[in-house]
């Protein structure tokens, strides 16, 4: 008796955190929700989460807040949500780098592919590349050609070793045959700030950061990395038609919860940001800072990240990066 009476609340106790924790996935969100952007504030990936999150809080009703922790080439950032509870409450707003650092780094304190749950990705877009205007160039071809008259004594900024703007500026200087001296900042935000004070004079910046400083006059735009000239830069060649025949690099930015989310929450937040990608108001200030939303399943955004670690894996072999 005493036997069937300890098995009877044993099993009375484990439905009931079963009950419990269902109805704690079906209520979600019940309080705020916090994305983590592994970079600074005012870089593109700060920017575009910025923009999404009044969209997101109405459409979860609760407050989605913005936590900038950059550092490390987004390596920290990405390793805080990698780690953090499986609850939904912790998400990264994740960038193309985390496609790339595989490559770069023997040892990561986490795995992308294994650690995070992908949701959707957010947009599309081509970097720009750009120079300070005090740069005596014009065109693709003549930062080339200044360039390989002075090895070595250009400098040009980037988000942290491994970024993006990083990976796409190496892929240029290789295929150009120039060199440069890279100067790493934490995040896109401060390395443009320098970039516009002339204490750099070469970055490929986003469009969400690069676009703006090009429309003031602060920077010089010389060509788009995509393989399509910008809606919002038609004047502007790609670097391919400026003269690096074969170049093509890009962007993106996509939501991330930590793996082993339930599926019910991974799905509430797709559907949130999938709404938030088509409102109107969304997708006019998309389009006029030149990045296309996409708003993919969890599974093809899945696929495309194993796609992108492949071939930035391959950029960096070809690129004689050495892994750390």
């Amino acid at each position: 008796m005493e036997l069937r009476t300890a098995i009877h609340w044993i099993g009375a106790a484990l439905l009931a955190g079963v009950s419990c924790a269902a109805s704690a996935q079906s209520d979600y969100p019940s309080r705020a929700v916090r994305i983590v952007v592994p970079s600074s504030p005012g870089g593109g990936t700060d920017i575009l989460t910025r923009l999404l999150t009044p969209q997101l809080t109405e459409r979860l009703r609760q407050q989605v807040v913005v936590d900038n922790r950059p550092g490390a080439g987004s390596i920290i950032g990405n390793e805080l949500v990698a780690k953090a509870a499986p609850d939904g409450y912790t998400l990264l707003m994740g960038i193309s780098t985390l496609a790339i650092l595989p490559a770069m780094h023997k040892k990561l304190s986490y795995d992308a592919l294994q650690d995070l749950a992908p949701i959707t990705q957010a947009i599309a877009a081509p970097n720009v590349l750009v120079v300070h205007p005090s740069l005596p160039v014009r065109s693709v071809k003549e930062l080339i050609a200044f360039a390989r008259k002075r090895p070595g004594d250009l400098s040009y900024a980037s988000a942290g070793l491994g970024s993006n703007p990083h990976l796409t500026m190496e892929l240029f200087l290789n295929m150009a045959k120039v060199k440069m001296v890279h100067v790493p900042y934490k995040g896109l935000g401060p390395a443009i700030i320098d970039l516009v004070a002339g204490h750099v004079v070469v970055a490929t910046a986003t469009m969400l950061t690069g676009l703006p400083q090009i429309r003031a006059g602060r920077l010089r735009g010389l060509g788009v990395t995509g393989a399509v000239r910008s809606s919002v830069l038609p004047d502007l060649p790609t670097i391919a038609e400026g003269g690096v025949a074969g170049y093509e690099a890009g962007q993106w930015y996509g939501l991330f919860a930590p793996a082993r989310t339930p599926r019910n929450v991974i799905n509430r937040l797709h559907a949130a940001m999938a709404g938030a990608l088509q409102a109107s108001s969304i997708k006019e200030k998309m389009a006029s800072d030149g990045v296309e939303p996409v708003g993919s399943t969890p599974e093809e955004f899945s696929r495309y990240l194993r796609a992108e670690t492949v071939k930035w894996g391959k950029v960096v072999q070809a690129a004689g990066m050495t892994a750390r």
